[in-house]
């Protein structure tokens, strides 16, 4: 019996740092006897060269396209916006079960062409938690960004807006730029921010506090479902804090946390908002004071407040790969943890991670427009 082929895609997505496998976990699934396509990149933290030695088979960038049929194809963030069908099994995470924007153009490839997508981040284990997620880094850059950002302001003004940034090698770089900011801060506001942090109990909270812990701030509102479900937003708590850190998994239409109405409190310290869970196109997005996702050379947009809002600045940031901020840890801390589930990809339609992610799958396509995959004659992959 032949080797199972994993072809790990390069990442596409400009400033896209992290990588779905890291040559540890590359050699580990070569020594299960999986046979392991690596894509050149010149864009991964990790350098080609890295992967010499383990096992792994450097192919070109982009080559996923033409690779055999039953080669399982496995990336991070979302394929490039084409029209062409999917014939692959398709590992990523993809972006297109919860109503987003477009998601029926996305979701439709895959039967199209007679693909599965296992989408990562519906990857559960037999307690409902995540097998994997970036959680934890995307909140503790999120926090990082967001307190730049907050200093900024003071700083330079509330006509000036955050300077692109680039990936750290290690926290420790990201914390020390962190404290050097906040100092800043400190010295032309007078005292240091406060941050309220929602969803504080997750993986994602968790790294928002933690970095606000390390980066010396003292004055942090933990909320999670008790507090939030304690009364309805919006919250005067997030407009008497400085800055906000949005850290929930949004899986239904609930009160908005602020909003325009919010905003015109004479009372409000606000001028920072970073939405971890960037749920832009969401169309229950619970921060509706923005619509566009930013990135790490423009980090920050400003929000148009109404007139009756008192005149500090208030600036969002939406960058849906925070954790490429940090993209060798994150990735090693994400590949780990994925590895269990890895190595169930030689029969993965018997294990049942992946069984819970096909059937998801099969029930996303049946929520399909009629006529978004006109073009599928063979639905193989929807086949039990």
């Amino acid at each position: 019996m032949s080797s199972t082929v994993l072809h790990f895609r390069a990442e596409s997505k400009p400033l896209e740092h992290r990588s779905a496998v890291t040559p540890i976990i590359a050699k580990k699934l070569v020594e299960a006897d999986y046979e392991v396509h690596v894509e050149r990149s010149q864009l991964s933290i990790f350098a080609d060269s890295e992967y010499e030695g383990t096992g792994a088979k450097l192919v070109p960038t982009g080559s996923w396209t033409e690779a055999p049929k039953e080669h399982i194809v496995i990336g991070l963030k979302e394929l490039p916006e084409e029209d062409f069908p999917l014939k692959h099994v398709h590992v990523q995470f993809a972006h297109c079960y919860k109503g987003q924007g477009g998601w029926d153009k996305v979701l439709s490839r895959f039967p199209k062409g007679g693909g599965t997508l296992l989408d990562l981040e519906f990857l559960e284990d037999e307690q409902g938690r995540r097998v994997a997620a970036f959680g934890y880094h995307a909140g503790f850059a999120g926090a990082a960004l967001a307190l730049m950002a907050w200093s900024h302001q003071l700083v330079h003004g509330k006509d000036s807006a955050l300077l692109g940034v680039t990936p750290y090698e290690n926290e420790g770089l990201l914390i020390a730029d962190v404290k050097k900011a906040i100092e800043a801060g400190k010295a032309k506001g007078g005292r240091l921010p406060r941050v309220l942090v929602i969803g504080a109990l997750g993986r994602c909270g968790r790294g928002a506090v933690d970095l606000c812990v390390k980066a010396g701030v003292e004055d942090i509102l933990k909320w999670d479902l008790p507090e939030t479900s304690a009364k309805p937003g919006p919250y005067q708590e997030i407009i008497e804090s400085d800055v906000f850190v949005n850290c929930i998994y949004l899986s239904a239409k609930i009160p908005p946390f602020i909003d325009q109405a919010s905003l015109a409190s004479p009372h409000r310290k606000l001028s920072v908002v970073c939405d971890v869970s960037c749920d832009t196109t969401n169309p229950n997005n619970p921060i509706p004071i923005y619509d566009i996702n930013t990135t790490f050379d423009k980090p920050t947009v400003p929000v148009k407040l109404s007139a009756e809002a008192n005149d500090l600045p208030l600036s969002v940031i939406s960058i849906d790969h925070l954790p490429s901020l940090l993209p060798r840890e994150a990735s090693e801390a994400f590949s780990s943890a994925l590895l269990p589930s890895l190595l169930q990809l030689n029969d993965w339609k018997n294990a049942r991670v992946w069984q819970q992610a096909e059937k998801l799958f099969k029930e996303k396509c049946a929520t399909l427009p009629e006529g978004a995959i006109d073009s599928y004659t063979e639905p193989l992959a929807l086949q039990s």
